[in-house]
């Protein structure tokens, strides 16, 4: 990413702070309940038609993962990406690295992810390239205990 001539934040990084403020702002506005939850699923559907190709072939595997071992995650945008959340709060989520004008697409869990592990250290996120079948299964298992 190119930051501007004052050493800030590049435009990419000012738009997704932008759509998340927009989010935010939304999510206020909105019913509770099935209304709000089919009003998020469908931006967040339409957010993933809208991904380049790639990019938007994972986040639809993730999505399907997520339904198949995270049922109770519930679909939400996320800095205008696609996340799962519980309560609200974003658990897992999908970053379009092309959208980003980024090298690879991203797969993260939030702070809210039920990994921490023993060691006292654990990732927090995932580079996705074109990922193998193998990869795919330990992302499900990932989630599948992320969320809980």
């Amino acid at each position: 990413m190119t930051k501007n001539d004052a050493g800030g934040f590049s435009a990419e990084e000012r738009a997704a702070m932008k759509q998340r403020a927009a989010e935010l702002k939304a999510d206020a506005k909105r019913a509770k309940g099935a209304e709000k939850a089919a009003a998020e699923e469908t931006e967040q559907l339409a957010k993933i038609a809208n991904m380049p190709d790639g990019d938007r072939e994972m986040a639809e595997r993730l999505q399907q993962i997520v339904a198949d071992v995270a049922p109770d995650l519930a679909p939400k945008l996320y800095y205008g990406q696609p996340g799962y959340a519980r309560d609200g709060k974003v658990v897992v989520f999908f970053r379009s690295g092309q959208m980003d004008k980024e090298r690879y697409s991203t797969f993260g869990v939030s702070s809210r992810a039920a990994l921490d592990e023993a060691s006292g250290f654990w990732p927090t996120s995932y580079a996705l390239i074109d990922p193998t079948e193998k990869a795919w299964e330990e992302l499900g298992e990932i989630v599948r205990r992320a969320a809980g």
